[in-house]
């Protein structure tokens, strides 16, 4: 969450600066048509600290000049488009053909909101580049209007975060999915859990619930140390997942323990089909790092609606016919 805040007040500090930056640079450029030489030599170098400016903030700002459709990019808009400055001409339909086809319809209603209802303007969305890159952006945006109320500049900043979204996205599946098997968390096997029940009660479907835990795991712990545990926990999870239906889901909810939830389950038959597809990965020892590894597997099982409707007492129930199958049952 704080991330996330973090780089929105970043987002709306530099957006400020830079739009202010724009309507700056353009009030200097008046002023030199009509000054000194001192004066256009003093606004070439402040033209070039601020494109510096840009370049270390990686933000680049464009002014369009709405009634005669003239489109002004800065150079780090041109590289932020998959150009380099200068290659091609700036214009609203180039704007529109680089804008992911995704974003295409929010783009266009952000503005409508900014130039017809003078609303703010700051819209994340997808570019892909001449050569088929993908880039997200940060757009910020500011509308001049004249004195009969009607739109005639548009001036904004545009930043890359790209790097910022794959790093949040990154934040989020560790959040949601363990380390080390990639299979869903104990957090999220919970969320999706609660979604998968409000399905099954608008469909009239049921749901079953496969807790899993693995026998005889702890002496390979013992005897070949935590990092090749984690190799035998690591292929456990790919056999698992290829034994269930691709809308099905697998979590690791402890160090050894694992729970499945199958959706739109028509009979406990099918339920006990699934367990004993699952139970069959461990009928014959597993090769994993050149070793041979003999493993078993207890399985309890819950069924919504029939076991259960609280999602806490389905839970037990499956926790508890996996719990006796670990007691009585042979491994």
């Amino acid at each position: 969450m704080w991330p996330e805040i973090f780089w929105i007040f970043i987002g709306v500090f530099l957006g400020v600066v830079f739009t202010r930056g724009v309507a700056y640079v353009r009030a200097n450029r008046l002023a030199a048509q009509g000054g000194t030489s001192a004066d256009k030599d003093r606004h070439e170098e402040e033209l070039e600290r601020y494109r510096r400016s840009q370049v270390f903030a990686n933000i680049g700002t464009w002014d369009w000049s709405i009634k005669p459709d003239i489109l002004h990019w800065s150079d780090e808009i041109y590289r932020m488009f998959g150009y380099t400055p200068g290659e091609v001409t700036p214009s609203y339909q180039l704007f529109m053909q680089s804008v992911h086809k995704d974003d295409l319809q929010r783009v266009q209603a952000a503005e409508k909101a900014c130039l017809e209802d003078k609303e703010p303007h700051d819209i994340e969305y997808r570019v892909v580049w001449p050569d088929g890159t993908v880039r997200w952006l940060r757009e910020t945006g500011d509308v001049l209007f004249d004195a009969a109320g009607e739109a005639v500049q548009f001036t904004g900043v545009v930043r890359d975060v790209t790097t910022s979204k794959m790093k949040m996205d990154h934040i989020r599946h560790l959040a949601h999915f363990d380390g080390l098997t990639g299979l869903a968390n104990r957090e999220f096997f919970r969320a999706h859990l609660k979604e998968a029940l409000d399905r099954a009660d608008r469909h009239g479907s049921m749901v079953a619930l496969v807790f899993m835990d693995l026998n005889k795991f702890k002496p390979i712990n013992d005897t070949h140390g935590h990092a090749y545990g984690d190799q035998v926990l690591m292929a456990v999870s790919q056999n698992m997942k290829l034994a269930i239906r691709s809308v099905d889901q697998i979590a690791r909810v402890g160090g050894d323990e694992f729970v499945a939830t199958l959706e739109d389950i028509k009979s406990a038959e099918e339920a006990l089909a699934v367990a004993d597809k699952l139970r069959n990965l461990f009928s014959a020892p597993m090769i994993v790092g050149g070793r041979s590894v003999d493993l078993g597997i207890s399985i309890g099982i819950s069924l919504y609606p029939h076991d259960a409707r609280d999602i806490e007492e389905l839970i037990h129930i499956a926790d508890m016919a996996m719990y006796r199958e670990k007691q009585t049952r042979p491994r």
